[in-house]
């Protein structure tokens, strides 16, 4: 799914009207009228009290639409207007014309200045908060920073229109007090970005999009800078298996890490090599980890250095698809310096994890000896020691898209949703949990881009499809496990299943989830 920028939304916004022959007016009316049957399927006329607050722009006159058939249609409503201004837009007044002719008590104006009191919010209420949209461009004044903490200290469930309000679309927030703290947002046409980065993503619990039918060719046809990734982007990348085919055709990983204490992780990685669908997989560990692998992984190959503790002497006659570089690897001196002198002669695909980047962000000037498209997988503060620190989020992903550019790499940053950057472009994950935040889940990334490379996947494909498979196997797992015991080996146990789900149907799925219980029960 595209992820619109401000300025795309507007230009959609003026295009749709113009080759749909309707008034902005008109879309405005869509738009309310789309969160009015939201609401409605799910309340089916309950008299739960619903408090609208409306800004006087494009966002407080979709509230306006929203509010005026709530009416009509027999909710028990109280509209109010945050009036802080004088300049209010054309289609907000079109619309606070519309609601005065259907009710008798007109929206209540809100000077920013009085108190606020008199408006009772019960816990059992539901807020409307259509305040202030994608327009703001400066922090809300302290009268409504006090009408969001009223909004969050009443414990009414707080749905936000378009996105919460005090949220802005392209930079930070840099007061908690000014944004309101959304229960479910319905975004138009498209998520926004803030809903998906680690300081945003708070202010809003779940979220929605709604089709307000902005023109179809405008938004097959424009780029953007953000795309979501879930299953249906997934599912062309997917690379189905001849019949008469043998293990050559699917590469060989190699995974070069391990020191004493740390072989568990080039087992895990090898692991999941194997079962992302590499035909071959062999370790490259210190002594000390050969017959453990040997014996816990007898499909790996395991190659050993001459060093017992750590590697020291990069040295092989095999001629590996891709080789995946750093976990548990160590960064000890003789192990920098082994590292140094294998980029400085390699030519093969790589993926680079945990030490292999904390080395490289030692000694930047490695970068300008790794291949071309290799991918680099860190964590936020692997990706500090990388790019510097940074003031924001936004701050964060304009140094890790001049790291890309710059240097030709696919940074990966892991998190709960993990972004793909290649260059100007980021790929947002949808797929995992807060299970998957334990030892080992990295390793296992790293093995399955790893694997997905050697099946012929371009380091691009193979990084947005692994840190999908990656994800969804972890949500498989836990309906088994819970957050809490959910452990990296169980991720690599339930790929086969993250692969099998590609092609389920909703209604496969759903009677998979129904009779789950069922066999438990047995």
């Amino acid at each position: 799914m595209k992820l619109f920028s401000k300025e795309q939304i507007y230009e959609g916004d003026k295009l749709t009207a113009e080759r749909q022959n309707i008034t902005s007016t008109d879309l405005m009316e869509r738009a309310g009228t789309q969160i009015f049957n939201w609401m409605h399927a799910r309340m089916q006329g309950a008299q739960v009290p619903i408090h609208v607050f409306c800004g006087i722009g494009n966002n407080g006159g979709d509230g306006l639409v929203l509010a005026r058939h709530l009416i009509t249609h027999g909710y028990n409503v109280a509209t109010y207007i945050v009036n802080c201004s004088d300049k209010r837009s054309k289609d907000f007044l079109v619309n606070y014309d519309r609601i005065k002719n259907v009710t008798k008590t007109w929206p209540t104006m809100l000077s920013c200045k009085e108190e606020f009191a008199d408006i009772q919010i019960g816990a059992d209420d539901i807020i409307v908060d259509a305040i202030f949209g994608i327009g703001l461009n400066r922090p809300p004044n302290d009268w409504v920073k006090a009408l969001f903490q009223k909004f969050k200290a009443s414990k009414a469930f707080t749905l936000s229109i378009d996105m919460p309000s005090g949220l802005y679309s392209d930079k930070a927030v840099e007061d908690d007090d000014a944004v309101v703290f959304a229960g479910y947002t319905l975004s138009f046409q498209s998520p926004k970005l803030v809903f998906f980065l680690p300081k945003t993503e708070k202010y809003t619990t779940q979220w929605e999009v709604l089709d307000i039918g902005i023109d179809r060719d405008y938004l097959m046809q424009t780029e953007t800078e953000v795309e979501l990734i879930s299953k249906h982007e997934v599912l062309p990348i997917y690379q189905p298996r001849k019949k008469f085919v043998h293990k050559g055709d699917f590469g060989h990983v190699m995974i070069l890490g391990g020191s004493y204490g740390k072989i568990g992780a080039v087992n895990l990685a090898s692991r999941a090599a194997l079962s992302a669908g590499a035909g071959l997989v062999t370790a490259y560990t210190p002594k000390c980890g050969y017959h453990s692998l040997q014996t816990a992984i007898p499909e790996v190959m395991v190659i050993t250095d001459d060093s017992e503790t750590h590697i020291s002497n990069i040295n092989f006659e095999i001629e590996p698809t891709v080789i995946g570089v750093g976990v548990g690897l160590g960064t000890s001196e003789e192990t920098v310096n082994a590292i140094e002198a294998f980029l400085k002669k390699n030519k093969t695909a790589l993926v680079i994890d945990a030490d292999g980047l904390n080395i490289i962000a030692q000694n930047k000037s490695l970068l300008k000896l790794l291949p071309k498209q290799t991918v680099l997988t860190p964590h936020l503060k692997e990706l500090e020691r990388l790019v510097g620190q940074w003031t924001d989020d936004f701050d964060m992903l304009k140094r890790v898209k001049a790291f890309s550019e710059k240097y030709n790499v696919i940074v990966l940053i892991k998190g709960a949703h993990s972004i793909t950057v290649n260059k100007n472009k980021l790929y947002i994950n949808t797929t995992g949990n807060p299970g998957m935040a334990t030892a080992g889940s990295g390793d296992v990334l790293t093995g399955v881009i790893s694997g997905l490379i050697a099946q012929n996947y371009s380091p691009l494909a193979a990084t947005i499809f692994g840190v999908y498979l990656h994800g969804k196997s972890g949500d498989i797992s836990i309906e088994d496990y819970g957050y809490q015991s959910l452990i990296a080996r169980h991720i690599i146990e339930t790929l086969g299943e993250a692969y099998i789900d590609l092609f389920k149907q909703p209604e496969q799925q759903q009677e998979d989830n129904q009779q789950e219980p069922e066999q438990k029960k047995q």
